[in-house]
C-alpha cells in the first residue's frame, strides 16, 4: 500500500494520495447514499467523482511517461 502513493521515482505524491482520499470518499457517498438513502447533491458527486478521473488519469500517464 506505501508503494502505491509513491510516485516513479520513489517520492510521496501528493497527486496520488488526493487521488486516494477522493476515491474513499465517493465510494463512501456511494454508500451512504445507497444503504442510508441519503441524498447528496449532484453538483458533489460529480465534482468527486471528476478529481478521482482526472487523478487516476494523471497517475498513468505519469506511469507511461519517459523520464528525460
Amino acid at each position: 500500500m506505501s508503494n502505491f502513493l509513491n510516485d516513479v521515482d520513489g517520492n510521496r505524491s501528493s497527486k496520488r494520495i488526493i487521488t486516494f482520499i477522493a476515491f474513499i470518499l465517493v465510494a463512501l457517498a456511494f454508500g451512504v447514499n445507497v444503504f442510508k438513502e441519503i441524498p447528496l447533491k449532484e453538483y458533489v458527486w460529480e465534482g468527486m467523482v471528476g478529481i478521482v478521473m482526472v487523478g487516476l488519469g494523471a497517475t498513468a500517464v505519469e506511469h507511461f511517461s519517459k523520464k528525460i
